[in-house]
């Protein structure tokens, strides 16, 4: 397994070195009051972290409290097998929020680059119409598969109780990854009319170069924010054929955030040219501060 995980960083490496010129244009700065706006998405991805209760009383934390106001409607997993996860309403935004747990970045970065995955196809039950040219990373695949029809079953109640047509989806980390597979699994399942909302933080790459280009046109209001020199977003690289979709919003390191326009943009000032490899990474970016919070309890 040492060698395995050695030929894959120096594979990562190498890819790195292969990297297509960058690209600046098009690339701009979010103003203060963008960046505020995702601060309470932030909130909600951090707050999965603490198991909340959908009982009465919704306390789980500073984080998990920062949203006065929500309501919870379900929440299940287990922190281990199966992410937590919660579904619930937000009054000040008038949307069903879907947050997903993440889990340890050191044993999650071991697990991105351990070889012992593959790309695989989506389950037509849970992705009916997909076409097989889209794969996906076959352990996040998995993962979800275990929390998707309970999910569903929330937001469907959600949106019912509350007479939204709005769902957000939310996560860090390994959460990321789940909440971009649920922005392309519930559209499949909810009517026509619902909009939907995904903010990743932290997000590892999660399907192919097909899977990327089917989010880039079907997913339309998404974006995965990466901090720094973070190695999670970086991860598995492009030549073991997974691929970012666009969205890509990256926080530099003097805290400025700045959109990156396309599939794995490669300039300097986003993740994948800022990070060409592990070894230029730092692991303590992983957690935030995005935009001052931290995730976690």
């Amino acid at each position: 397994m040492v060698v395995l995980t050695f030929a894959v960083v120096l594979l990562s490496a190498l890819s790195a070195v292969q990297a297509v010129p960058a690209k600046r244009q098009s690339i701009t700065a979010l103003s203060a009051s963008q960046i505020a706006a995702f601060r309470p998405f932030t909130f909600f991805a951090s707050a999965a972290y603490c198991q909340p209760s959908t009982t009465i009383t919704w306390s789980c934390g500073a984080n998990c409290n920062a949203n006065s106001g929500f309501v919870p409607v379900a929440s299940g997993g287990d922190g281990s097998d199966t992410q937590f996860w919660f579904v619930g309403f937000d009054p000040t935004h008038s949307t069903v929020i879907v947050a997903h747990q993440g889990t340890d970045p050191s044993e999650f970065e071991a697990d991105l680059l351990d070889a012992d995955f593959f790309l695989g196809n989506l389950d037509p039950s849970l992705f009916p119409g997909i076409s097989s040219s889209i794969q996906v990373h076959s352990g996040f695949r998995d993962s979800h598969a275990r929390s998707a029809p309970p999910i569903l079953s929330a937001v469907k109640t959600a949106m019912a109780a509350h007479g939204t047509t709005h769902v957000t989806i939310v996560g860090h980390s390994l959460g990321a990854a789940l909440a971009l597979l649920d922005s392309v699994f519930l559209p499949l399942h909810l009517p026509a009319s619902t909009t939907f909302k995904t903010v990743g933080y932290g997000m590892p790459r999660v399907g192919n170069q097909a899977f990327a280009t089917y989010v880039d046109t079907h997913v339309t209001n998404m974006n995965h924010i990466n901090n720094k020199e973070d190695p999670v977003p970086i991860l598995p690289g492009r030549f073991l054929g997974f691929a970012h979709p666009g969205g890509e919003i990256h926080i530099m390191d003097n805290n400025q955030w700045v959109t990156c326009p396309g599939d794995d943009n490669t300039s300097d000032l986003c993740e994948v040219g800022d990070v060409g490899n592990i070894f230029e990474s730092s692991l303590s970016d992983h957690d935030g501060p995005y935009d001052t919070v931290e995730m976690g309890c």
